[in-house]
């Protein structure tokens, strides 16, 4: 890498991006960008960096760039075109992460499900015991000059995490996801089989998903989870309103008591998970157990905020799976309190492949309120409609707008989760100034 070149990521605000142009910023390197010019939450992070973030123009592009593409872009982007004319580098997203891995210890997390939380709760842990760098799918990105290790979180979308050799990896699941990429089940699967190929010198996955269990490596392969059938096991496992707690064992020999203030049963998991990476990585366990305890979560993943009683909760979960533990959770915290669903659908392709799956997991809630499906720019409208999603509930659905969005008002001094990958943020900001104005009243 060169600190003559300016880094310029076309797309810098997506969480990736943004999260690797911090890296890139922090480990000393010119850094600059661009995207639309609406607000997207990664950018705030860029802003203090003091890295310049442009709207999309070919003008941009100046001779002394390299520029790293965001893998929602084409190849005949403006900039890339321009790019191309002045015989600069472009170099993908994920290409580019799988290069500058290779000179450090790197742990990838892999998984359809808690990749972020998992992430970040290895970089904090790593970050206390060793010099380490990061990148979270949050929009968060750490590089320190001095890092022996670098964690990062590897998306499976597209087969992108394939440019990653890693030396460690954790693999919290296999669940179906990305219909409009995979076309089955097993086709994901494969996915999984050819990362972990991949891996240098051990993996760590959850021993409870049953397409993980057939997994074959050439490295050392250790399972976790809460079953005795584990190599690292979580017992005794106790679940309050203030978090979770769990003693971690490898095989028989007690390894140590933990503390978690993150909520569910999946995050316990994911914390065992960590639990046993650092644990072969021959750190202190009293360490670990500290470290453990300060992790206060990642951004879009229970987020919580009150006005007067009523809890608003911002979530990513996107996925029935995902969706089954945000509630599971907000139950745990919250036990006396009535869970209201506010669940904004992402794809049409992911809503139609999943539809039966969406209905169980959001009829564990209260309430349930729907926002209309976020669409995404590579497939087409029509093939499903929130109606239908309404229509299969067992529980009453009712659809919200941003005209309608007082409808929630009835249920306030309750918690109310919002759940979505898309703009599901727009509404849980019109509900808090809904609050704010009927308490000033």
């Amino acid at each position: 890498m060169n600190k003559k070149v300016i880094y310029f990521f076309t797309g810098i605000k997506g969480s990736g991006m943004s999260a690797l142009a911090l890296v890139l910023k922090q480990m000393g390197f010119q850094v600059a960008g661009s995207d639309l010019e609406k607000y997207f939450f990664t950018q705030r992070g860029l802003e203090k960096a003091g890295i310049k973030i442009s709207p999309f123009s070919a003008d941009n592009i100046q001779p002394n760039m390299e520029i790293i593409l965001g893998n929602s872009f084409k190849d005949d982007h403006e900039e890339v075109a321009r790019a191309k004319e002045l015989g600069l580098k472009v170099t993908r997203f994920h290409h580019f992460l799988g290069k500058l891995i290779k000179s450090y210890v790197s742990i990838g997390v892999a998984g359809a499900h808690g990749k972020t939380s998992t992430t970040g709760l290895l970089a904090h842990v790593f970050s206390g015991l060793a010099p380490t760098s990061f990148l979270i799918g949050d929009g968060t990105g750490v590089g320190n000059q001095k890092a022996e290790y670098f964690v990062f979180e590897a998306d499976e979308y597209e087969r992108h995490f394939l440019a990653y050799h890693p030396d460690y990896a954790i693999i919290t699941n296999v669940d179906f996801d990305h219909p409009d990429y995979y076309h089955s089940p097993e086709d994901f699967f494969e996915a999984f089989k050819d990362i972990a190929s991949q891996v240098k010198k051990g993996i760590f996955a959850y021993g409870e998903d049953p397409y993980l269990r057939k997994l074959k490596a050439k490295v050392p392969l250790f399972y976790y989870g809460a079953a005795e059938n584990n190599d690292f096991v979580a017992r005794d496992i106790q679940r309050t309103m203030q978090g979770s707690s769990f003693a971690a064992y490898f095989h028989d020999e007690l390894i140590g008591h933990f503390q978690v203030r993150t909520y569910g049963h999946h995050n316990v998991m994911n914390a065992l998970a960590v639990v046993a990476v650092a644990y072969k990585h021959g750190f202190a366990q009293q360490k670990i157990v500290e470290l453990i305890l300060t992790f206060k979560g990642v951004k879009r993943r229970f987020s919580e905020k009150m006005v007067d009683d009523t809890v608003i909760v911002d979530d990513f979960a996107h996925h029935p799976t995902e969706i089954r533990a945000t509630l599971d959770a907000a139950r745990q915290k919250y036990p006396e309190k009535q869970i209201v669903a506010v669940f904004q659908p992402h794809t049409y392709s992911r809503t139609i492949a999943l539809l039966d799956e969406f209905v169980e997991s959001l009829d564990l809630a209260d309430h349930i309120f729907l926002a209309d499906i976020y669409g995404s720019a590579r497939e087409k409208s029509g093939v499903v409609s929130i109606e239908d999603l309404k229509a299969k509930l067992t529980k009453k659905g009712v659809i919200i707008t941003e005209d309608n969005i007082s409808v929630l008002l009835e249920h306030r001094g309750e918690v109310f989760v919002f759940m979505g990958a898309g703009d599901i943020q727009k509404f849980e900001q019109a509900f808090e100034k809904l609050l704010w104005k009927k308490r000033e009243h």
